[in-house]
Formats: structure tokens, sequence, C-alpha cells
């Protein structure tokens, strides 16, 4: 199991918590994981493994509201988690294990079967799929296109000032970009310019290339007459302009309605419907997984995009074969995520994207 990373400061009240202030803590989040109700201080006195009185009980969780880690719903006796709650026990109670066999051999046949024919989006589309479909939320992948890997570059004239760049990837992927040509530029050009990008591009990304050519300026001029030698780095320029916007994939949102209900929680549906919509908010959160290794893990109003639709985020970064860190794969869903098992579950997700892209 991989690390992951931790977020928000934790209150020194929580430094403090004893055996028993800790177990009926414990219990007050799990039951909120796994019914999104309320538990008051009876039900909680059958459940614990310690003999308490329902007074005592009461107490402890008046302890617990105290320092901010539950409260009350309603002006009934049951308690719920905050979101701070939330962080102290992801960061500090809860026990992260390891991906159950069958979750790993469905995670490892459903993506190798998606790289069977090398194509990245469909690596990535099956990564969300995959995940949306073991945790019940939504699956979300967040990559840059400029990382495929070029197998040819081709100049296209469409008019006398006009034509075209046309990038061909190693998975099939075709992208045109147009690109203003100068007005005597004889056809032999096109031709001369495409020949050297291809005889240096060996499946490098554009990014790559981009660098490559700009190292080799002076050759480049050497080599090629100045009129070509323009059109070289104007063509890669308007390539690599386009090429490095971010591709963000989404599957799975229908999953987020199986438990709602009517009212407040279908509301927060709606809103977190929204914040999906809204695809620059959303990679700019992803991105910050970016920043390092391990999984990453923000909740609630911890990311300003969720506040509202009180949503949590799970994601880790994956790698390609120069081990670079090229994206990230994640889970999206309601605060009350099987942390437990869901935290593994995309950990180890992000490690077999990063393998198939080694092996390709």
């Amino acid at each position: 199991m991989g690390t992951f990373q931790n977020r928000g400061p934790r209150p020194a009240a929580h430094a403090t918590l004893n055996e028993r202030s800790r177990e009926i803590f414990r219990q007050i989040v799990e039951n909120y994981l796994a019914t999104g109700e309320p538990v008051g201080s009876r039900n909680l006195a059958r459940v614990l493994p310690m003999h308490l009185s329902p007074a005592s009980i009461r107490n402890v969780m008046s302890d617990l509201e105290h320092a901010g880690l539950i409260y009350a719903p309603h002006t009934s006796a049951g308690r719920l988690p905050t979101e701070t709650g939330l962080r102290f026990f992801v960061d500090a109670v809860l026990e992260v294990g390891h991906v159950a066999d069958e979750e790993r051999e469905r995670i490892e046949l459903e993506m190798r079967a998606a790289s069977s024919d090398r194509s990245v989006e469909a690596i990535l589309a099956q990564a969300t799929q995959v995940l949306s479909g073991l945790s019940r939320g939504a699956g979300v992948v967040l990559t840059t296109k400029v990382n495929a890997r070029l197998r040819q570059i081709e100049f296209v004239r469409l008019g006398p000032r006009r034509g075209l760049v046309v990038l061909v990837s190693d998975d099939g992927n075709v992208e045109n970009r147009l690109l203003d040509l100068p007005e005597d530029l004889p056809s032999s050009a096109l031709v001369e310019a495409a020949n050297f990008l291809n005889a240096r591009i060996r499946g490098r990304t554009l990014a790559e290339l981009r660098r490559d050519v700009a190292s080799q300026r002076a050759a480049i001029q050497r080599e090629l007459d100045a009129i070509t030698a323009r059109l070289v780095e104007a063509g890669l320029a308007v390539a690599g302009g386009s090429g490095e916007t971010r591709q963000l994939i989404v599957r799975g949102q229908a999953n987020l309605l199986e438990d709602v209900t009517v009212g407040e929680d279908l509301e927060r549906m709606r809103l977190l419907f929204a914040d999906l919509e809204t695809q620059k908010d959303v990679i700019d959160l992803l991105s910050r997984a970016e920043e390092g290794d391990g999984v990453r893990i923000y909740i609630g109003s911890e990311n300003k995009l969720f506040s509202l639709s009180g949503s949590s985020t799970i994601a880790a970064p994956f790698r390609d074969a120069e081990e670079r860190i090229i994206g990230v794969v994640g889970v999206i869903g309601p605060t009350r995520l099987n942390y437990s098992r869901i935290i593994p579950m995309v950990d180890y997700t992000a490690k077999v994207v990063s393998e198939l892209f080694r092996q390709r």
C-alpha cells in the first residue's frame, strides 16, 4: 500500500483523545460512513467493546462535540462527524488496508484488456470506468495531451497562405492544427520540413521534440534553408500551443444518485453535478495531486470547488516510462465514501496505469 498525504490542520484537542473517546468517535464515524445516519448513546452502548452507560457515553460525546469532531444535526441525541472530524478520522484513526483480491483482479483484467490496442485514451477511460464501478462514485482521470508519443508529422497546404500541421500519435490519434504560411512558400519546403521532423521523432512526445529542435537551432539552419527552418519552428509552435491542453475524463456520475433521498442529499448531489460540469475547477483541484507521491485526500470544504456539495476527492498520480508524473486518477463522491477501501483501490489503479504506460 502506498502513502497518502494528509490535508488540513489538526486541533490540539484531537491529540488528547483517550482510548474510550477514540472508540466512541470511531463508532460514530463508521456508522455515518455505512448508513449516513446519526447515532445516539443508547445504540453506541450496545456496540462498544467496553461497558459504558448511555450517560457516560453522552458525556464523552459532549467532549467530542466541544472539540469540533462531531455535531448534532437535529435536537435529537444522535451525532454525526464534522468535516474536521472526518479529516481527523482519515489521518489518525482509519486503518487503511490492502485491495481485496477480487478487486485487484478486476482492475488488472479490465485495464490490461483496454491496453490491448495500445490506445492512451482507452487505458485512461477504462481507469475511470473501473474505479466508478468499484467505488460507486465518479471515476476521474486528468492528464496532458502533450504526453502522447508521436509517430508522424505532416504539413499540408490548404491555400496560398494557409496550411495544416497533422500530428499522428503512436495510438493512432490524429490532430490537425491550422498554420499560417508565407505566400511564396514552395511545396518542397513542406515536404522537407516534415522529413526533417519525422527523422527525429522516434516515439518522442511533442514537448520532447520541441526541446530537441530548440537545442539544435544552429544545426537546423545549416541543414535547411531559411524558409524551411522557419516552417519547422512555426509548425512546432502551433502544435505545441494547443497540444498542452489538459484532458479530463469523468465516468459514473449516475452512481452518485443511487443512495440519495429527497431533500438535502438531493440538493447536494445537484450541486456536485454542477461542480463536475465546471471542468476548469475540477482540473485545478486534481492538478494538486500531481505535486508529489502518494494518495491525496480532500474532504468537503477543504477544497473550494466541492465546499457546497460536501464531497470528497481521493486521487493518486501515475507516471510514464521515464517515471515522470503525467496525470492523476481518482474518485469523487460524497464525504461518506468508504475511505479504507477506496484509498488503496485508487493507489493500486494508479500503479497499474503507470505500469501499462511503461510497457508502451
